[in-house]
Formats: C-alpha cells, sequence, structure tokens
C-alpha cells in the first residue's frame, strides 16, 4: 500500500531536480563572456618571409627567442607543415561551432567559478603532440588544432587505435575542459591509495558534467557510445571485482596502469579485458563522485577540496545488478 507514496516521492524529487537545473541554465546563459580567439594557424599559413617580425611581436610565447629568423622562414617552406596547415583549414574552416562551444564552456566556467577571466585563445598547429594537444595557463589556451582530424586521418596512420580514436574535433571541447579541470582539482598528493586517484579523476569528470553539459557523457571520458554502454552495464562486475581484490586501499602503482592510464582494455586479468575499454577506473571514480554529490548537499567548490575517503564513504555508492 505504501508503493505509490514511493513512486510519488520519486516524481517529485525529480521535478524538482529538473526545475533547479534550468533555473541554473538559464542564469548561466546570462553570463557575459567575451573571447579573444586568434587563428594563428590561418596567419603562418598566409604568411611570407618578410613577415615573420610581425608575427614574432603580435605572439612572443610562440617564437623562442633562441631561434633565429631563419628558422621560422624554414618552417614557412616545410612541405609537413603545409600539409598540416592545409588539413586544418580544411576540418575546422571559420571555427564557428567550436568558438560556440567555447562560449558555452567560459559562461559555465565564470559561474561556477566567478574568480576565473576568460583566456586569450590562439589556435596553433604542434606536429600532431597529441599529448599536450589543449595548453591552458592563466591568461592563455592554445589549441593544437592537427590534433583533432579524425581518427582516420592519415597523419595518425601509425598511432595505436586508442590513441588515435581521440584524435577527433569532437573532442576539442573536453580537452579544454579537462584542462581546466586540472586546475581547480587539487591532486592527492599525500593519499596514494587506489581510491584516492579514482576519485580524483572522478572529481575531474564531474566538473566537466558541470562545465560541458552540452556534451554526452561517453564524449566527457573520451568513450565510444558502445564502451560507455558496456562500462554501465558491467558497472556492478567492476566494482566487485575491486572490492574483492582488495584494491581501493591498496597502493600498489601498476593498478594505475591497470585501471587508470590510457590503454586499449583495463586489465582485470580475465575474460572481460578483452571486451572493456581502458580507463575503467575512471569511469568508477566519476560515478562515486556523483553519486556523493546526489547524496550530500555541497556545492562543486566544496565537495573539490573534500578528501577521497569522505566522499567515498558518504557517496552510498553501490552499483545495480
Amino acid at each position: 500500500m505504501r508503493q505509490p507514496f514511493y513512486i510519488l516521492f520519486f516524481v517529485f524529487t525529480l521535478f524538482l531536480s529538473c526545475k533547479q537545473e534550468s533555473k541554473e541554465a538559464k542564469e548561466i546563459a546570462k553570463v557575459t563572456v567575451t573571447l579573444d580567439i586568434s587563428r594563428f594557424d590561418r596567419e603562418i599559413a598566409d604568411a611570407k618571409p618578410a613577415d615573420i617580425p610581425a608575427l614574432k611581436e603580435k605572439y612572443p610565447y610562440l617564437f623562442p627567442l633562441q631561434y633565429p629568423d631563419s628558422i621560422w622562414v624554414e618552417k614557412l617552406r616545410d612541405t609537413l607543415q603545409i600539409s598540416l596547415l592545409k588539413e586544418v583549414n580544411l576540418a575546422f574552416g571559420d571555427f564557428k561551432k567550436e568558438s560556440q562551444d567555447l562560449k558555452m564552456f567560459y559562461q559555465h566556467v565564470k559561474y561556477f567559478f566567478p574568480e576565473e577571466v576568460e583566456p586569450k585563445v590562439v589556435t596553433v598547429i604542434s606536429d600532431v603532440n597529441y599529448n599536450s594537444p589543449v595548453i591552458l595557463t592563466d591568461n592563455l589556451l592554445l589549441l593544437g588544432l592537427d590534433n583533432y582530424l579524425g581518427s582516420d586521418h592519415m597523419f595518425y596512420q601509425g598511432l595505436q587505435n586508442y590513441i588515435a580514436e581521440g584524435l577527433d574535433k569532437k573532442y576539442l571541447i573536453t580537452d579544454v575542459a579537462n584542462a581546466f579541470a586540472k586546475k581547480v582539482v587539487p591532486y592527492p598528493t599525500r593519499d596514494r591509495t587506489f581510491l584516492g586517484q579514482l576519485v580524483y579523476y572522478g572529481k575531474e569528470l564531474y566538473v566537466k558534467d558541470k562545465l560541458i553539459p552540452f556534451v554526452t557523457d561517453a564524449e566527457k571520458i573520451k568513450y565510444s557510445q558502445e564502451d560507455l554502454d558496456w562500462a554501465f552495464v558491467n558497472e556492478e562486475q567492476i566494482w566487485r571485482n575491486c572490492i574483492e581484490n582488495q584494491y581501493l586501499y591498496s597502493t600498489d602503482k601498476n593498478l594505475n596502469k591497470r585501471f587508470l592510464d590510457p590503454a586499449p582494455f583495463s586489465k582485470f586479468q580475465l575474460e572481460l579485458d578483452s571486451e572493456s575499454p581502458g580507463r575503467l577506473g575512471r569511469f568508477l571514480g566519476w560515478q562515486i563522485v556523483r553519486s556523493f554529490m546526489s547524496n550530500n548537499e555541497v556545492t562543486l567548490q566544496q565537495m573539490l577540496n573534500l578528501s577521497a575517503e569522505e566522499i567515498f564513504k558518504k557517496s552510498n555508492y553501490k552499483p545495480k545488478r
């Protein structure tokens, strides 16, 4: 007889949550953002040797002092750079969608982190430096557009599939959000446990929940939708494996390699390994932090400064069977 009450309570709670999110979204949309975006990649593509001094004056941080102008003049003639610049122009064109995504991102940043200011945005090519496709400082955001040409692009031939799959323009705003998350999520220098690492990456992903809600969960964690579906379907089994093997409070660094670092798959040493996506530990940490935020009345900033232990204990995290 009590079941209808619980159903009504759930519906009412869901209604309040949606109403709050709608109100928050309207407030975020009102946040004023003025982005200064410079297409250095286009300027250098059109440059002549005589333009180098002016470019050095405009972008001094892109021209190390120890290199003479002759180096940059030679790069203008370099066939690989010419090809890279051509392919980037074909992929990004007017940069309109990316500019809109960046604006929405910084509206969310300024809403949740009011002290932050928008950096100057400069698009560059980085000779496919996929380990650092985005560089963010207090006042500068460098975007290496040659790292987002599509997983099957000719420039990525020879790369392992799990790396190439992340080199797609749909992940550009995800990488920007990740670079920002690393600024605001304290690294657990004193907590060397596997749980500490899980929650650290979970915090980063939750920051993305708040700052780029306009992209899919799969894009936030840089999974295919199939991989994300697999993770949710097998979440309870993954979690049980962690508990049964007493991983949470272990300080074995090999666990990072098996479950946190980029890899083609996670290493449970079970039959499901070949089916699994890599970095499943980050996925688990994400769900723990999400559960904590659903069950506790704390702000985003308060959560970021809480220990992994407190977040885990108060999360009531329990995957569905």
